[in-house]
């Protein structure tokens, strides 16, 4: 039996508040610098419990610039989530070198498009407010209540052409296969938080048993609409907070004071390929993706909104990941968890943290995301992959901020300024709302070989 072959990053995408690329993600947290403001310039948000977010200005993207002009057309039937997603793709394909149909039509592909692969998570797209109002409105009988024979008869044909075609999840990967060609496996994975993780864990796999050299994988969400916001508020998840509180002190991951999250918008795509391949065409890899598992969790509430006080299954995705990897618990550098500042969950995290690393979880750095680009849902995963891929890369830590006071978490989790680290190996987890957890233990490369 052949052995597994090595996969490793050689293209970062991440899309946030920040902007577009890793750069401007970089900069802003090795500053201190939180990306999460009011809603207002999306939206009229002040009925809801917290009427602040992390999103992307609109100045800052634009969908139709990173698709070929022959495409564009077909940008009208992206929902936000799709948009997202396909421009972190274009950040993927551009940082790997890569040449696809979308780069240049007149020189050939880097990588032959059926060894290509694709597999990016997405979560439950909400339909926009202002399109289904204007097919409602022409669905009320006389007494101005809804009527569903209207809806039928009138309603319905008053939706924008093909209105359901923005609001797949998997338009996320239909999409970006299509504009770069990719005509290896393909996958959508819809699992919340953990999406973006167990989409990147398909693609190694794919990549390990040969089924593709490289895969653009990972995942992207906006849940900043009307409808987004109400879902998050129901699950009892985003902190309760008057308007003029201050955004970047919202979100305290681990602090005894956590209030809840706060919703994002963003995500990221990676260039996945197989080390091998990389070394072949010249490419240096980022660093090597060395370990992988996921676990479901069992969840007494049967919806996934709470864990179990006594559940496991975290720390046996951790366990397993370090396993795979072939790494020590004593061997891991830092640790980049969910961290969204809701309680139950940031609980859910640390207990996982200290059942598996012991006396040493007082020890090892967290690198905290959610406080600058907030809860990204189903992208979150693999802008904190990209994250620590960039924490090996320039052997730094980011600073921390919003836990305030740690109490007795036991945790390395307290607020710091960035600072220069030696980091050889890092483990990224993502628990989820659907009790899905995933883990990656990611490995620095360097001088041709993991240091």
């Amino acid at each position: 039996m052949p052995t597994p072959r090595r996969v490793v990053f050689t293209g970062l995408g991440p899309v946030s508040a920040f902007g577009l690329g890793i750069e401007p993600l970089w900069a802003a947290m090795l500053e201190g610098r939180s990306g999460i403001t009011s809603l207002d310039s999306r939206f009229d948000a002040s009925g809801f419990e917290c009427p602040f977010a992390a999103s992307l200005p609109a100045e800052n993207f634009d969908v139709r610039k990173v698709v070929p002009k022959t495409y564009r057309k077909a940008t009208k039937v992206m929902a936000r989530d799709t948009e997202l997603a396909v421009g972190a793709a274009a950040l993927a394909v551009s940082d790997a070198g890569l040449v696809t149909r979308a780069t240049d039509g007149d020189e050939p592909p880097t990588i032959p498009p059926s060894r290509t692969g694709c597999h990016i998570g997405a979560g439950l797209i909400a339909a926009d407010v202002d399109e289904l109002s204007a097919a409602l409105v022409t669905s009320v009988d006389d007494d101005g209540e809804f009527d569903i024979g209207k809806w039928g008869e009138v309603g319905m044909g008053n939706l924008t052409p093909l209105w359901l075609l923005k609001y797949l999840p998997n338009m996320l990967a239909c999409h970006v296969t299509i504009i770069h060609d990719c005509q290896g496996p393909s996958n959508t994975i819809t699992c919340a938080e953990a999406s973006s993780g167990l989409s990147i864990g398909e693609s190694m796999r794919v990549i390990m048993r040969g089924h593709a050299d490289i895969c653009l994988s990972g995942g992207a969400e906006s849940k900043l609409n009307p409808m987004g916001l109400l879902r998050q508020q129901y699950a009892k998840r985003l902190a309760h907070v008057p308007a003029d509180a201050t955004p970047e002190s919202i979100v305290r991951p681990f602090s005894s004071d956590a209030a809840g999250g706060v919703l994002g918008e963003g995500g990221g795509i990676l260039a996945l390929e197989a080390l091998d391949h990389a070394l072949d065409r010249g490419i240096e890899p980022i660093a090597e993706l060395a370990g992988l598992s996921a676990s479901q969790a069992m969840c007494s509430d049967t919806v996934g909104r709470a864990y179990d006080d006594a559940d496991v299954s975290v720390v046996r995705a951790i366990e397993a990941a370090l396993s795979s990897a072939k790494c020590d618990p004593s061997e891991v550098d830092a640790i980049v968890p969910l961290g969204s500042g809701i309680p139950w969950m940031d609980a859910v995290d640390a207990r996982a943290i200290r059942e598996v690393f012991g006396s040493r979880a007082a020890e090892i750095p967290l690198v905290t995301i959610v406080p600058y680009v907030g809860l990204c849902g189903a992208g979150l995963g693999a802008i904190a992959v990209s994250v620590a891929a960039q924490c090996l890369r320039e052997q730094k830590l980011p600073a921390r901020i919003g836990s305030i006071d740690p109490g007795d978490c036991g945790l390395n989790c307290g607020p710091c300024e960035s600072t220069d680290a030696e980091l050889r190996s890092i483990l990224v987890f993502t628990t989820s709302l659907g009790g899905q957890n995933v883990a990656m233990l990611l490995r620095r490369w360097t001088n041709g070989e993991n240091s």
